[in-house]
């Protein structure tokens, strides 16, 4: 892209990367645990995520949370190409979607890991390869509940069952690279958030509880 239409473009990209900021802040989990009596930032791991939700409040509420942060996390891509966003432009406006989970403008700029989010935006980004990835993600979920650090292999394994197909199939190589590093963003975020807790009070109980098993937001 030329330096012409870059400028031409981003009145356009600025407005794609606030919507996808304002998406990703939706703070649904901390608005479901609300309605059920929880203070999801004091409860569990103190994360606004579905994880968290399914062991303070309920199974149900944190199924509706990991659909909507899946839902927040595509939106955001759909919602920039709408607008004219193309190529691994796409990344800007899907990392501030992730942005918006993390430190949310409607819950005192608190949120969860945006694991559910990546998710989306995958499957939006590759909606057949991302499906897949995605799955091979929960798969490794499932196969290892009560290991501490699974929701770390779930971004790992995800991203490289993306990478593979993508290769295998000629898929967009510089989209799946932009994805990486969004994986590398959120892979960051948590294994701060897993040193945090391991060195806090509350690390034995989260591990007992298979707390760092899936997609854990």
């Amino acid at each position: 892209m030329s330096i012409e239409a870059l400028w031409s473009s981003t009145p356009t990209l600025i407005l794609a990367i606030a919507v996808g900021y304002l998406l990703g802040a939706l703070p649904l989990a901390d608005q479901i645990s609300r309605r059920h009596g929880v203070d999801i930032f004091s409860a569990g791991t103190g994360l606004a995520g579905a994880s968290n939700v399914r062991r303070t409040v309920g199974k149900l509420p944190g199924m509706i949370v990991i659909i909507g942060d899946l839902g927040k996390g595509a939106l955001a891509v759909i919602a920039a190409e709408f607008l004219g966003v193309e190529g691994v432009w796409i990344i800007l406006p899907a990392a501030a979607a992730i942005t918006g989970h993390w430190f949310s403008i409607f819950s005192n700029f608190r949120g969860g890991d945006a694991m559910g989010a990546l998710g989306g935006i995958i499957i939006a980004s590759f909606p057949l390869f991302g499906l897949a990835s995605v799955a091979v993600a929960f798969i490794v979920s499932l196969g290892g509940q009560k290991m501490p650090y699974t929701s770390l292999l779930n971004i790992i394994f995800g991203y490289m069952a993306l990478v593979m197909l993508n290769i295998a199939y000629d898929g967009n190589i510089p989209l799946t690279l932009g994805i990486g590093g969004l994986c590398a963003m959120v892979l960051a975020r948590a294994i701060r958030g897993h040193i945090e807790r391991r060195h806090g009070n509350d690390w034995d109980e989260y591990t007992d509880s298979g707390g760092a098993t899936e997609f854990r937001q």
